[in-house]
């Protein structure tokens, strides 16, 4: 797989993505990395075109793509489950947009925890009244999955920042 060809895309073609497709994605993500083996993460799948539409106005930006996908997934945590359930999200969110992007999709992070609608109501909050959370979990983000709709070009050497690497010392 080329990791630098791999970028965000917000704009997605209007094309279902295949069943074999999602579930080959959640599987991957149920077998993420987590602390102490814990996994406190859960998935909701939504394809709903109103849900997805509503979704996309949890947040006051940065969620409008939302509405144009074909599929999102919403990450959710059991915090009291485990103390690294933030980090063990992020982790199940990278390998979900990783294994969308092997199949050929397209996919984009809409942070939802520590975020909120142009109301100025938790985004979060929000998200878990749309689609009937308990009080349990913590939402941490909405990836959107499809076909991408826009094309961009490749990271190239100039666009990585080596400064930023240290060996054995700051």
């Amino acid at each position: 797989m080329d990791f630098f060809s791999r970028r965000t895309i917000r704009k997605y073609r209007n094309v279902k993505v295949e069943k074999f497709k999602i579930n080959e994605i959640i599987r991957t993500a149920l077998v993420s990395p987590s602390g102490r083996n814990q996994k406190p993460y859960e998935f909701i799948i939504v394809e709903n075109d109103e849900t997805l539409e509503k979704l996309s106005m949890v947040k006051s930006s940065g969620a409008d793509m939302v509405k144009d996908a074909p599929l999102a997934i919403v990450v959710l945590g059991k915090y009291e489950h485990s103390n690294t359930w933030m980090e063990d999200c992020s982790i199940a969110s990278t390998m979900i947009q990783l294994k969308s992007y092997e199949l050929g999709l397209g996919t984009c992070w809409v942070q939802i925890y520590g975020r909120s609608s142009a109301t100025g109501e938790s985004s979060e909050h929000l998200v878990r009244e749309l689609l009937n959370i308990p009080e349990e979990y913590k939402v941490l983000n909405i990836i959107t999955i499809g076909y991408p709709g826009e094309s961009k070009r490749s990271y190239a050497e100039e666009d990585m920042d080596l400064s930023k690497v240290h060996y054995e010392k700051y």
